[in-house]
């Protein structure tokens, strides 16, 4: 099945979207990681990696990852566009919950015509982010990256802005809702306990005690980060 748009395979387009993020998050992009993030086997991931390349969508960088051309690049960003912007329909327009957007923007996205994407942008107010803070591409494919640390990075003492936080795991999303974790929301390490403990954080002025699992999962902005 392909869509409107490039013509591409829904699998296809998850792999081009999946190429797009991983390559913005510290770890890169890696054949495993592919495979992990898409739920397949590391042989079909280098199957699909051959495809995507004879399409000029895929190269290799001097240690043999995999890297998304200048094609590809743009074609994993406007994917990307359109599923953050289906989250926000989602949200803001049904108020579905923000720990069920996700998925349900996964179905949503390879159905958008250019045409539907340009009027649903506008319809919304061409938001910045979607409903978890991570930034929209423009209409070009283009994402302006913010540099941001993990609430598990901080140390003791600092403090930071909640950017955005991972969106694939609806529990996690409502355990996050519901200490109060969420975009925008001011963070403070108070203390963090040794031999990989949890840390001690203050938010909305309430404390709350998160392992190490979940504070790699909500991203935040510093004051040294912004400056």
């Amino acid at each position: 099945m392909t869509h409107e748009g490039h013509g591409r395979s829904q699998s296809t387009e998850e792999y081009l979207e999946a190429l797009f993020k991983l390559a913005r998050t510290d770890e890169g992009v890696s054949v495993g990681r592919l495979a992990t993030e898409l739920k397949v086997a590391p042989s079909s991931v280098s199957q699909m990696l051959v495809r995507l390349a004879e399409e000029g969508l895929v190269a290799r960088d001097e240690e043999g990852l995999p890297v998304l051309t200048e094609k590809g690049e743009h074609e994993g960003g406007i994917l990307v566009r359109r599923h953050r912007l289906s989250e926000r329909f989602l949200s803001d327009m049904l108020d579905l919950p923000w720990d069920q957007v996700h998925q349900e923007a996964c179905r949503m996205e390879h159905a958008l015509s250019p045409a539907v994407e340009a009027r649903l942008a506008d319809r919304l107010g061409n938001p910045a982010t979607c409903p978890h803070g991570h930034p929209i591409p423009d209409a070009d494919g283009r994402l302006s990256d913010v540099p941001v640390r993990t609430l598990g990075d901080l140390r003791a003492g600092e403090r930071g802005v909640i950017a955005y936080v991972a969106e694939d795991r609806p529990e996690l999303l409502r355990y996050l809702c519901s200490l109060g974790l969420v975009p925008e929301a001011e963070v403070c390490v108070q203390s963090i306990a040794p031999f990989g403990g949890p840390h001690l954080i203050r938010v909305g002025g309430s404390e709350y005690a998160v392992g190490r699992e979940v504070a790699d999962r909500v991203f935040v902005v510093t004051a040294a980060d912004s400056s």
